[in-house]
């Protein structure tokens, strides 16, 4: 299948779960994280606010603002614009809705996605190999484009996020495609390269 029938069949996939199977999943993607250690080294952390169909990622967040890390949401760009900025989160209420209808969290100084350590990726859809399908918005693809041009210096670890079910045989890859290091489901992590990849602080 192109990009476009995957992107049908896995949302379908993911929109038939229930509200427990999602529940369920959410308790899941937090365990297998901490089972892993994957926030261990990491200070400054990229997730994103979950729309209704995406895995929860909020019980991992707010585990992470329990160890004290530092955790980012996106924030979408202007019209026509696609580098995405980070809002690190505080206790003052700054949420708004955002022109998708998600939630942001609102910041004088966004970060970019370089000065991250790690960043969760939302996905459609993934394989073992860890190629990630988007929803076609491109925001992280040209967010990420500098990893592109890095040899030995690449931050953030870059960790796509989605159930179980929409694990693909095989993602088609453009070359303007971001790389994955890794993807978490419920039940496990997948790592494209050697596992023990750990954050690079600085």
């Amino acid at each position: 299948m192109n990009k476009k029938q995957l992107r049908t069949s896995l949302r379908l996939a993911r929109r038939a779960l229930s509200a427990q199977q999602r529940s369920h999943a959410a308790d899941g993607l937090r365990r297998v994280a901490l089972a892993q250690n994957l926030l261990l080294n990491c200070r400054r952390i990229g997730f994103y606010s979950p729309t209704h169909e995406e895995i929860n990622l909020m019980p991992l967040l707010n585990h992470a603002l329990w160890l004290g890390k530092a955790c980012f949401l996106p924030i979408v760009p202007r019209r026509f614009q696609r580098r995405l900025g980070f809002s690190r989160l505080t206790l003052l209420p700054r949420w708004y809705l955002n022109r998708y209808g998600i939630h942001e969290h609102w910041t004088p100084r966004p970060v970019r996605a370089w000065q991250l350590d790690l960043l969760f990726v939302p996905l459609v859809g993934f394989d073992e190999a860890c190629h990630r399908l988007g929803m076609g918005g491109g925001f992280y693809d040209a967010s990420l484009a500098y990893l592109r041009r890095r040899k030995v210096w690449r931050k953030p670890l870059l960790v796509g996020v989605g159930y179980e079910c929409q694990k693909a045989d095989e993602i088609p890859s453009d070359p303007w495609d971001m790389h994955l290091d890794a993807v978490i489901t419920e039940r496990k992590i997948y790592w494209a390269k050697k596992k023990g990849q750990t954050c690079v602080t600085g």
